[in-house]
């Protein structure tokens, strides 16, 4: 497709007011604002201890971000140019202030909180953009809300950071970035006392009750579709219930609603090993755990999710639907790709699932490893990165460059109930901009001894596959026959039989269970000899 086509068929679902967000931030030419810093207000309550980020000042000047490891010792270090824009974002959101031992790492706290300011003067380089000065900030306002004092020059920065941010909302962007703002603007309101605190505060309770409701879906999931974006958005109202309390403000009442709710589509997005699923960007180590959040929420005073265990559970509004019978838990994305004017973090993973046996992944999605531009990153979004069917090797959504989706999988779920068996349908058209006019239909069929996936193409095809990526630690033994022995060191833990393939092979493949690591997995490869394949993983005994 042409470079022209895939900007139309990207811009086109942009909203109006993103479209002149983004012209009005390219012509406007704001100069900071460096007037004082209103005076510091005072706690008039207990701050509870946050969720403690993982520890990334690992020497004086020495940053761990992404398994990257660099120094930051003088000015130009700020901006390396040999370093991805992630892991420069990372360096500036100062995430260690709050993390595992900061107590003991103060005295480097200070002075590089020092030298942050004055080696990065207002408006110059990546720390002034949006996004991780918003995350600066708030990582400054809880660091002073545990005790701490922060430098005269912070104190004065951050001030000129608010004023700059208030002229550069993310309403081009929207999504987590806008909440993002918004949850800064209320830190420093709440930091700061007089006048113009006030209008940060209230600018930032504004913008989150008007998004709130639209970003939050009525069974609970963030509409950006991401169970790791999910969890930090959900941090981030645990935050702001946290420092409101401790400023003595009462946090709006539909607030704990959200919360409830945010907990238990997370928990349901879950695996029975306690961390998140990977659907869209997804990797472990970013956001806090499931069981974290659990924790913080009961420090401040909240209750922990209602859960009751049920075999079926549907997420209409998200679109996932999740089922447990015997050992099996099964995950299941019948879901869009994201909101239609902001799918950057959505894969064309439409019709993909996990499944976990007893506490063990077993296929698992292929996870994100990197932001960027670089081709590695579109694979990793790639429909083949996923437990799902590839026809005539194209992607089911257009996914391309770091963020951005052309044209995109429209997802239905066709059917979700429980008997002797769980059932669950879908289909999605992304195929049917191929000549053929494809539409791919899967059905998912589980008790407690197996798992049957029936899946079928329309239309005219070359070639259609069905990919299944393993766990690592999950051997995979192609027999003669084309059955897939399922092996968990010398334990034989399922077999997969395949009807209807013309072939079946094991490959060896890659899965990112964080950013910047790789990790060799095996990934079975069945291509359809007509147009329907039904496999059928079976395990014979509890996990």
């Amino acid at each position: 497709m042409s470079r022209f086509h895939l900007y139309f068929h990207t811009v086109r679902h942009l909203r109006p007011a993103q479209i002149v967000a983004r012209l009005w931030r390219k012509a406007r030419r704001p100069s900071p604002n460096l007037r004082p810093a209103p005076h510091k207000r005072d706690l008039s309550g207990s701050y509870a201890q946050p969720v403690p980020a993982v520890r990334t000042l690992i020497a004086p000047n020495t940053f761990r971000f992404l398994n990257v490891e660099r120094r930051c010792a003088n000015a130009g270090d700020w901006h390396p140019a040999d370093a991805t824009k992630l892991w420069t974002y990372h360096l500036h959101y100062f995430d260690d202030l709050n993390a595992e031992g900061s107590p003991h790492r103060a005295v480097w706290h200070r002075e590089l909180l020092q030298r942050w300011v004055v080696e990065n003067p207002p408006a110059a380089g990546d720390g002034w953009e949006p996004y991780p000065l918003s995350l600066r900030l708030a990582n400054w306002v809880k660091w002073a809300a545990r005790g701490n004092s922060l430098p005269a020059l912070c104190h004065s920065s951050m001030a000129v950071q608010a004023r700059w941010l208030g002229e550069r909302l993310e309403y081009d962007i929207m999504g987590n970035h806008l909440l993002a703002n918004a949850m800064a603007l209320v830190h420093v309101g709440l930091y700061f006392e007089g006048v113009e605190a006030e209008q940060w505060y209230r600018r930032g309770i504004d913008i989150l009750s008007r998004q709130l409701p639209e970003q939050v879906l009525a069974d609970g999931g963030h509409f950006e579709l991401s169970p790791m974006y999910h969890a930090l958005v959900l941090e981030d109202l645990l935050d702001l219930i946290n420092l409101l309390g401790a400023y003595g403000r009462q946090p709006p009442e539909i607030w704990f609603d959200i919360v409830d709710q945010m907990q238990r589509w997370l928990v349901l997005m879950s695996h029975p090993d306690g961390d998140i699923a990977f659907f869209n960007d997804a990797a472990f180590g970013v956001a806090p755990t499931p069981a974290e959040l659990e924790s913080y929420a009961r420090r401040i005073g909240l209750q922990a999710a209602s859960l009751q265990a049920r075999p079926l559970e549907v997420l209409a509004a998200s679109g996932y639907v999740r089922v447990m019978l015997g050992p099996a838990c099964v995950i299941c994305d019948c879901a869009a790709v994201g909101p239609a004017y902001q799918p950057g973090h959505g894969h064309a993973d439409t019709c993909s699932f996990e499944l976990s046996l007893g506490a063990q992944r077993v296929f698992v999605n292929s996870g994100v490893s990197e932001y960027g531009e670089q081709p590695e990153r579109q694979r990793q979004r790639g429909t083949a990165a996923h437990n799902t069917v590839v026809v005539d090797g194209q992607d089911s959504s257009e996914v391309w460059g770091a963020f951005r989706v052309a044209r995109r999988a429209r997802a239905h779920l066709c059917e979700a109930r429980v008997g002797e068996a769980a059932i669950v349908a879908a289909c999605h058209d992304g195929y049917e901009r191929l000549p053929g006019r494809n539409r791919h239909t899967r059905c998912w069929r589980l008790d407690e001894h197996s798992l049957r996936i029936e899946d079928h193409v329309s239309g005219d095809f070359q070639c259609a596959e069905a990919f299944f990526h393993l766990h690592p630690v999950i051997d995979a033994r192609l027999s003669a026959a084309g059955t897939v022995i399922l092996c968990s060191g010398q334990r034989a833990l399922a077999t997969v039989t395949f009807e209807g393939a013309a072939a079946v092979d094991v490959a060896r493949g890659t899965w990112y269970p964080r950013f910047g690591v790789t990790v060799e997995n095996s990934r079975i490869g069945v291509r359809f000899a007509d147009a329907s394949i039904n496999s059928c993983v079976r395990w014979s005994q509890p996990q």
